[in-house]
């Protein structure tokens, strides 16, 4: 299958006093639609940064990156974000929910930046949110509830507006592991229901089961990648 998100020689480097580090280092990767894939290796290995590059939240300094047949190392900034608001959703391991609002009002952000109308945002968050089973937590801030409770908000904001790629950095990693195991059941079950594509940056090899593919990162290349399916039966 032709791959549905495409790297070509991806670089990315930093300018660190009189030194060049090369965070990613001539990355090629090919990505079939629907494939879930986790992204591996030590800290400083260039997990996250790539992570960011296939998002477009960091330019690449050369290279391509083509998502669904657009080049996103074109694309100026209004042409990125508005990419990433109608394709890409984003996972962080720090839930990134904003303490003022409700989980259902963090769960409707997305949809406010789309324009939907306020009784149609409030139906489409809270079908979501029952997909993910945290609407009963529906008008509670993040400060009254748990770190998973908290992810769970997380996942259903970056899936209200049911995105074909979803990306997560470290999803679990301020988890624990029954919590863990919870969180990354839920997804696996989310993405292959709607066949989604999902890139996932995890050090946590717990995770892999959970995934059909790994690649492993060393100094911003890519130096083994394994079938995890193949590796579990």
């Amino acid at each position: 299958m032709e791959g549905y998100i495409k790297l070509k020689k991806v670089r990315k480097e930093f300018i660190l006093g009189k030194n060049i580090i090369k965070a990613v280092n001539g990355i090629d990767l090919s990505i079939k639609k629907g494939e879930m894939l986790r992204i591996a290796g030590r800290s400083g290995s260039g997990k996250s940064t790539l992570l960011n590059l296939m998002a477009g939240l960091e330019k690449v300094t050369s290279g391509e990156i083509i998502i669904a047949g657009g080049h996103i190392e074109k694309m100026n900034e209004r042409e990125r974000i508005r990419f990433r608001r109608e394709n890409i959703g984003f996972i962080f391991q720090s839930y990134n929910l904003l303490p003022q609002y409700t989980a259902l009002e963090n769960v409707a952000l997305p949809l406010i930046l789309r324009g939907v109308a306020p009784k149609e945002r409030e139906k489409m968050a809270k079908e979501i949110m029952e997909q993910v089973g945290i609407y009963s937590h529906a008008n509670h801030k993040p400060n009254e509830m748990s770190g998973g409770q908290q992810q769970r908000v997380g996942i259903a904001r970056a899936l209200v507006t049911n995105p074909p790629i979803v990306f997560a950095d470290e999803p679990t990693g301020n988890l624990d592991t029954k919590t863990s195991e919870q969180v990354m059941e839920l997804l696996e079950k989310l993405f292959k229901e709607k066949g989604t594509t999902f890139v996932l940056v995890s050090h946590d090899e717990d995770t892999r089961d959970y995934i059909e593919k790994t690649i492993y990162l060393e100094d911003g290349k890519i130096i083994n990648s394994k079938l995890n399916k193949e590796e579990n039966h």
